[in-house]
């Protein structure tokens, strides 16, 4: 009987909801572990997703607070059906061009979440502990709200303006002063978080939370304002983190396991790829955190009387199909042209020749990270011959032809040669050790990081200009043709 007693304890509702999160949290660990290669990434997607429906759906049916179950459950699907359907139809819409973009204010989004739980969450922490007479608010759940909603803020912020400047709406706001007032409003968050909670919490006060609001908020602006250029994957990265870190916040406040795993993997991981990214760009986390780096015009070398030399189409397919390796190194201008298709279309004519086609990819090309390894997964490249910067670099000196398209400023000889660009010392592929070079590009225009790119004019480079896939296209038909 007792044994009995003990087995209906433990599946009453309470326990179920437990459960219910603990198989939450490990299906987002197996959808992270399959998001690691695109073979399984749907698949890692399509767990987390399900992870995330049980979470959703145990709660609303199981969680109970002092007796009562949640309230507003129409609001609360209908509000679910809403959600759904802008996720649904932003996923069909959107271009890949656009990806970062959409993902900049999805990010944001989690933040605004956790920024306003928090907002919500602090009145009744600060009445709750005025009634019991309490000196001040040194707790765990103050650190937890006051983190969340600091943290949230700011990524709420910096995502809008990163959506804006990739979007072209916004444009950067450059000036040595903005490092000292980032850094600044920096130290007054963490030295006004730490007085919110020593003074005596007053009962209906909340002008202290709202004004530690604004200040989360201004600093996220001011933070991503100088950024631009070749660094914004990096900011994406850590404001994705941050993101993740308020939402493990929340976990902690609401002591509910699904939410504190999910904001871990999300935090964590985007941590570890900022602070990859940042060794991949030779950037400090510190100059990341206070917003002070970020391409500028200063250090910008005139073309003078250098001479650019330009290639045909028809020596550009003679020298391809002729060569042993040739490298291709995809940017942000393929995705514009949505030229990727043509792209694996020239990689397989050119396999068929015994040619060894392999693509190198910077760790920061495109607009975010990993956006190459996207576009190229979906025109069904193999996995296999995408190759990591370190490693092409390796191969540079043995590789025949070296095919930019649309990329720019991570091929730029400038990051190792003048030490007055803002890009020195970023770590680029090194097309130039390469036996010849084709840059595909619709002009001699400036990259995102608005350098100029030496490259252009190296004795061993020709330009083939025009639209990536309308060239694409005749190029392949030259191929085909010999």
């Amino acid at each position: 009987m007792e044994q009995l007693t003990k087995i209906i304890e433990f599946t009453n509702e309470i326990s179920i909801l437990e459960i219910s999160y603990l198989v939450a949290s490990v299906l987002f660990i197996f959808g992270l572990k399959k998001l690691s290669h695109p073979d399984t990434a749907r698949t890692g997607n399509l767990w987390a997703a399900a992870g995330m429906a049980a979470a959703i759906l145990f709660t609303i049916l199981f969680h109970k607070k002092e007796g009562e179950s949640i309230g507003n459950i129409p609001w609360i699907v209908i509000a679910l059906a809403i959600g759904t359907f802008i996720g649904w139809y932003a996923s069909k819409k959107v271009k890949m061009t656009a990806m970062p973009q959409m993902v900049s204010l999805f990010n944001g989004m989690g933040g605004a979440c956790a920024a306003l739980i928090s907002m919500m969450e602090f009145p009744r922490m600060q009445n709750m502990l005025a009634a019991e007479g309490a000196q001040n608010m040194l707790n765990g759940e103050a650190i937890a709200i006051l983190l969340a909603l600091m943290i949230g803020g700011v990524s709420f912020a910096g995502s809008m303006i990163a959506f804006g400047k990739l979007d072209g709406r916004i444009g950067d706001i450059k000036h040595p002063i903005l490092r000292i007032v980032n850094l600044s409003f920096l130290i007054i968050l963490l030295v006004a978080l730490v007085l919110i909670m020593a003074i005596k919490p007053e009962a209906g006060n909340n002008l202290v939370i709202y004004l530690f609001a604004c200040a989360a908020l201004i600093y996220g602006v001011t933070f991503v304002m100088p950024i631009g250029g070749a660094d914004m994957p990096v900011v994406i990265s850590l404001l994705n983190s941050f993101t993740g870190v308020a939402a493990a916040m929340g976990g902690f406040l609401y002591h509910n396991q699904a939410m504190l795993t999910g904001g871990i993997l999300v935090g964590s991981s985007g941590t570890i790829l900022t602070i990859l990214m940042c060794k991949a760009m030779n950037r400090s986390l510190l100059n990341v955190i206070i917003g002070a780096f970020g391409g500028s015009a200063a250090g910008i070398a005139g073309s003078g009387d250098k001479t650019v030399k330009e290639i045909t189409l028809s020596d550009a397919a003679i020298l391809l199909s002729y060569s042993q390796k040739v490298y291709i190194i995809p940017g942000y201008g393929l995705a514009v042209a949505q030229a990727q298709h043509l792209c694996h279309e020239l990689d397989v004519l050119l396999s068929s020749k015994g040619v060894e086609v392999k693509y190198g990819i910077h760790p920061v090309a495109g607009r975010m990270p990993g956006h190459m390894n996207v576009l190229l997964a979906e025109a069904d490249v193999p996995y296999e011959k995408l190759v990591e910067m370190e490693d092409a670099n390796n191969e540079m000196a043995n590789t025949d032809v070296v095919m930019v398209i649309g990329a720019n400023d991570v091929v730029n000889p400038a990051a190792e040669t003048d030490p007055a660009s803002p890009i020195y010392g970023m770590p680029v592929i090194k097309a130039w050790d390469a036996k010849n070079i084709i840059v595909m590009k619709r002009s001699m225009a400036q990259g995102y990081a608005a350098i100029e790119n030496n490259l252009f004019y190296h004795q061993k480079n020709r330009m083939l200009f025009g639209d990536a896939k309308a060239t694409m296209q005749k190029l392949v038909a030259e191929i085909k043709a010999l």
